[in-house]
């Protein structure tokens, strides 16, 4: 599937990246109408507000139900006026008393997009709404994206289906994942089992997704921040159960559900970020912060040797800073140690 280009904003070299946090609770209230929107305080340019959702605890007698209930603690965040927000693994037939055949399965997607077409229009954010989709005689477990006008710009569907899904007459999605541009970023989207492959999420990567959301029947724990420092990727996960969490590049938790927040949380992440591989790129570290002061934040993961640069500043790019001091990304260190490898290894 191909998505369409939407562009608000400059985007930045592939592999810059997130954090910042914030949480808020949730209730059953009516999705349809936007509450009054406050004037937000001023953003750094790459600063992105993300909501993700879980099901714990949440039963309902059928579809229609489920969806209005989970609208209600999207309508929680809609204070903190989040640009893109993301509900569990086809969620509006989880957790519900009514058995349903492929064709209602349809009949509640086509209810699904509507209501969230509109949740989206209203509320001037991005949506990934997983739901089952067909297309030419065959039936996907998917993950639709909607922009901040309701429009569908494209869809994922899931490349490694379980075993009881294929017999179930669900067909796996192609190989190679779409990528979607915002006007943030570029994303992505892995489902559920797809947790357990690499080649998505590398896939994802090398196209230049920043952020990949993870709707999912289960939680992943340590898996999902795992999968975060492995593509230095900011990773979001939505689960029908237990956690929903945002890890930031370094695997990091910037925000999760818990006893408190058991259903919603809303945080940011800021995406003028770099990971660097600390040597030889720590020697700079010092004229950096003498020149930059507190507009520049330096992290660095000692035992891994891993450092984050990140602009604290709207006027200061991380791309800019890597040029100024002759800096590498870890990945284009990597690549350019490979190449030095290959060219100096001597042929069998």
């Amino acid at each position: 599937m191909k998505s369409e280009s939407i562009s608000r904003r400059n985007f930045l070299e592939k592999g810059l990246i997130t954090t910042g946090a914030v949480a808020v609770g949730a209730a059953p209230v009516s999705a349809e109408h936007a509450i009054d929107k406050p004037v937000p305080p001023e953003k750094l340019p790459r600063e992105v507000w993300i909501a993700t959702t879980s099901q714990t605890d949440l039963r309902t007698e059928n579809p229609e139900k489920m969806l209005q209930l989970m609208l209600g603690v999207l309508q929680k965040a809609i204070v903190l006026q989040p640009d893109i927000v993301c509900l569990p693994e086809v969620f509006a037939t989880s957790s519900v008393e009514q058995k349903l055949n492929h064709s209602e399965k349809n009949k509640v997607t086509e209810m699904v997009l509507k209501r969230m077409s509109l949740f989206s229009k209203t509320n001037s954010c991005y949506s990934i709404c997983p739901v089952y989709t067909t297309e030419n005689g065959h039936s996907y477990n998917a993950a639709v994206v909607l922009d901040r006008q309701g429009n569908r710009i494209g869809e994922y569907r899931k490349i490694h289906l379980t075993e009881n899904e294929i017999k179930a007459g669900l067909t796996p999605g192609p190989l190679t994942p779409p990528v979607f541009k915002t006007d943030f970023g570029i994303i992505g989207i892995q489902i559920c089992f797809d947790m357990l492959w690499d080649d998505g999420w590398k896939a994802l990567r090398q196209q230049g997704a920043e952020i990949i959301f993870w709707p999912s029947a289960y939680a992943g724990g340590q898996i999902v921040n795992a999968k975060a420092w492995q593509n230095k990727c900011v990773i979001v996960s939505s689960t029908r159960k237990n956690r929903a969490k945002i890890c930031d590049i370094a695997g990091n938790v910037v925000a999760q559900t818990g006893n408190w927040d058991n259903n919603l949380i809303c945080a940011s992440v800021n995406l003028e970020k770099a990971f660097l591989h600390s040597w030889p790129y720590s020697r700079r570290f010092n004229d950096i912060r003498e020149k930059y002061g507190r507009k520049i934040r330096i992290t660095n993961y000692h035992e891994e040797e891993w450092s984050i640069l990140e602009s604290l500043s709207p006027n200061i790019l991380i791309k800019d800073i890597l040029k100024e001091f002759d800096l590498k990304t870890y990945e284009q260190h990597l690549f350019d140690s490979e190449l030095a490898q290959n060219k100096a290894r001597i042929a069998p």
